[in-house]
């Protein structure tokens, strides 16, 4: 199956009021343990990379192990730039075969966002990309997108109408409490449900999308702890909130943390009980399945399973 746009997965999330996962990829294990744990739960699935993972790995490459994927499933999938930071990084992406970008003009005053979201969006629809866009900032360290808990801004609903009809962005991710990274809260968690509802009564069917909702498991922590991980103190956004926001005009809900905690901790369980190990196949193997369980735990959360 070819590579889909959002428009229609979207549409019928909206419809079944479910969310769509959106999963960061870096490498050929984590692709395919995300692909494995879809095609497990026949889910819809959007494949996001970074500006740091195309750095990383390389656009040729990650194109392959994508190439590969829509080979060898029959799931729609989505190819997202996640957090383009600017218009030439979206359109080398939307050249270079993506289906999905998202332009991030969170740091721009609210002018200036509209003027560089719409850039992106005026090159991408004559080629049959859609364009994802960001009001509010959201806290937290993503790649070389950081911003501090005082900088944080709640997207504004009254601007987010005026926003999405002017910047003519196919989905809009929004600011209600979210961040980036394993630690997400200092006290208790909480969601801005209300602002979220103040946001779908001005833009009634509209999609939107929730960044920095990674769940971060307390299992996963004490898991990668357990092994020397170091990770102390990380809060995520608890499964029911994900799930409540998944029921409302949220449709794409993007995970990466969750992601790497698994991988960390089993190549850490890996390399405890066999020091002696030097093949990455004993160690990257087990990384792939305990990223395949993340990911059909999500679909669960998301309510997305069974709607390939």
């Amino acid at each position: 199956m070819p590579l889909v746009t959002s428009k229609d997965l979207f549409r019928k999330a909206l419809a079944g009021r479910y969310a769509i996962g959106a999963f960061n990829v870096n490498n050929m294990e984590i692709i395919q343990g995300i692909v494995e744990g879809a095609v497990e739960e026949r889910a819809p699935l959007i494949l996001q990379f970074s500006a740091g993972a195309r750095k990383y790995a390389r656009h040729a490459y990650l194109m392959k192990l994508v190439e590969a994927a829509i080979e060898t499933c029959d799931l729609p999938i989505v190819l997202h730039l996640d957090h383009g930071e600017d218009f030439e990084i979206c359109r080398a992406c939307i050249d270079g075969g993506f289906s999905s970008v998202m332009i991030d003009g969170s740091r721009h005053p609210f002018e200036e966002n509209i003027a560089f979201t719409r850039k992106v969006v005026d090159y991408a629809h004559p080629r049959g990309v859609t364009v994802e866009a960001e009001l509010g900032k959201l806290a937290g360290v993503e790649d070389d997108v950081a911003v501090s808990e005082k900088d944080a801004i709640f997207t504004n609903p009254d601007q987010a109408r005026e926003f999405v009809e002017r910047s003519g962005c196919d989905s809009l991710a929004v600011a209600i409490g979210t961040s980036h990274g394993a630690y997400k809260f200092k006290g208790e968690p909480r969601l801005d449900f209300e602002r979220l509802a103040e946001i779908e009564g001005r833009l009634p069917g509209f999609p939107l999308v929730l960044h920095g909702a990674s769940s971060v498991p307390q299992d996963l922590v004490e898991f990668c702890n357990r092994y020397g991980g170091e990770i102390r103190g990380s809060r995520g956004v608890p499964e029911e909130m994900i799930g409540r926001a998944a029921k409302m005009n949220v449709c794409k809900v993007n995970i990466d943390t969750d992601i790497r905690l698994a991988i960390t901790g089993t190549i850490r369980k890996c390399f405890a009980e066999n020091p002696s190990n030097f093949d990455p196949r004993l160690y990257l193997g087990p990384a792939r399945e305990a990223i395949r369980g993340v990911v059909r735990r999500k679909i669960g959360v998301l309510g997305c399973g069974g709607r390939a």
